[in-house]
């Protein structure tokens, strides 16, 4: 079933546009006539139980994952443009006992210098203005395996920033967060798609905060089931079969 909540059409890049999409492994079917728009601008949240393709897909919007079907990113007779992706993915693990400074972390990821040279001073400037789009600046010295999950989402956040991307994908960005610091990465999310003109696509297995920022609601399960709206998603008997809630409650 599909709930088609928006009519606009959309400009280059921030696009992205499945169709008909199916990955098999071997003999078994993955995902099966996968078909979803994220619109320019959109928040759009992709959920499902456990097994049910949602990493799958995002792997083969990266290119990480062979299919069927269409990815593409412009409407339908458009010319595609190839966009610039950041992603996010489910958080790492880290040693505590590890001397790895968020500052480090980032000098591997952007720059030819070792890391146990230090960061030049144009880098390090570099790193705090990437740092100061999630509001985490004070955390350019911190270990990173000394760093909270909120924290953590953040320094990640913000190397999926840089260059900033057209299009935000992020693979369970609520997961290790507690309730406060959700809120706070959410407010985030939101701000950063206004400011920078963006698309985001995201994974989560948190129900509560879709209502206050989800523009689109996706539930899939190796096919889409339901997507909408939140309100209307969440209250659906097709999310009630596969989650045992209602409007996101138990």
């Amino acid at each position: 079933m599909r709930l088609d909540i928006h009519g606009g059409g959309c400009g280059h890049s921030c696009c992205l546009r499945v169709e008909n999409l199916s990955v098999r492994i071997g003999a078994d079917s993955i995902l099966k006539d996968v078909n979803l728009h994220v619109h320019c601008g959109e928040m759009v949240a992709l959920i499902g139980p456990n097994g049910a393709g949602k990493s799958t897909f995002l792997k083969a919007i990266l290119g990480q994952r062979e299919y069927e079907g269409i990815i593409a990113f412009s409407e339908p007779g458009q010319r595609s443009k190839k966009p610039r992706i950041g992603y996010v993915p489910q958080s790492p693990a880290f040693d505590p006992s590890d001397p790895v400074s968020v500052s480090d972390l980032f000098a591997c990821c952007m720059s030819r210098r070792p890391a146990f040279l230090g960061l030049g001073k144009g880098m390090r400037e570099t790193v705090l203005e990437c740092l100061e789009r999630v509001h985490g600046e004070d955390l350019i010295d911190k270990r990173v395996g000394t760093l909270s999950g909120g924290e953590l989402q953040r320094v990640l956040l913000a190397l999926a920033l840089e260059p900033m991307p057209n299009i935000l994908i992020l693979d369970e960005p609520l997961s290790g967060v507690d309730v406060e610091g959700m809120e706070t990465l959410m407010d985030m999310l939101d701000e950063i798609r206004e400011v920078y003109d963006l698309s985001i696509l995201m994974t989560t297995h948190d129900f509560s905060m879709l209502p206050r920022y989800a523009d689109q609601v996706v539930l899939i399960d190796r096919g889409i089931k339901i997507q909408g709206s939140p309100e209307a998603v969440l209250s659906s008997e097709e999310f009630h079969q596969a989650f045992h809630l209602k409007g996101g409650k138990a």
